[in-house]
């Protein structure tokens, strides 16, 4: 009597097994463009996570605070919603003239769509053809669609979406600049009203 084996028995779920051996011996070919797309990735990350420690002076002169304490406040939140919640928030306590508080919701609302962007290469699997070229992400992200549950979203990694990363990289670089340009107003800001109080009390 014959056995079959748990291997031949059993249908699996798993996708193939790569070739690794061909893609590795094939990568070299296309290095140029992996380094490339490898590269706006680092881009992307490098200057998110700059334009994020940027909030931490916003908190800063929020509370009145020193810096170090500004940012112990802000590592001991665990999320960026959290943190940018935190700060909204403080915003709408503090920030009475609508000018400046509608310059700060802006400035929040610009980073949120940058965070998105780089959630999507942060948080995603990526996969590579035979010629270990880099052809598309899928996003870790679970989504609901018509009550049934659904892995995240899969998307070409080719010249629009390179075009996209590139987008998102002169956004941020954007945003870092008005950010820098925004701390001074703010700071003036909650000045005259520290003034104000002193003087009416």
């Amino acid at each position: 009597m014959c056995v079959q084996s748990l291997e031949e028995s059993v249908p699996t779920r798993l996708p193939p097994r790569p070739g690794f051996e061909a893609i590795e011996a094939a990568a070299p070919e296309t290095a140029s463009r992996r380094t490339l797309i490898l590269a706006l990735i680092g881009n992307i990350s490098f200057s998110w996570s700059n334009n994020e420690s940027m909030f931490i002076y916003v908190l800063m002169l929020l509370l009145d605070i020193d810096q170090t304490s500004a940012a112990i406040i802000f590592s001991t939140l665990n999320t960026t919603r959290a943190r940018l919640d935190l700060v909204q928030r403080l915003a709408a306590a503090n920030i009475a003239d609508k000018q400046v508080a509608s310059q700060l919701e802006n400035l929040v609302e610009r980073f949120n769509a940058c965070t998105k962007i780089r959630n999507e290469f942060n948080h995603c699997m990526y996969a590579l053809n035979d010629l270990g070229e880099i052809t598309h992400t899928h996003s870790m992200k679970i989504s609901e669609v018509r009550g049934r549950l659904k892995f995240g979203a899969v998307r070409p990694v080719d010249d629009d979406r390179l075009k996209e990363m590139q987008g998102i990289i002169g956004d941020l670089k954007a945003l870092n600049r008005d950010l820098w340009n925004f701390l001074p107003v703010l700071e003036n800001h909650v000045a005259r009203k520290g003034e104000a109080v002193r003087q009416r009390g």
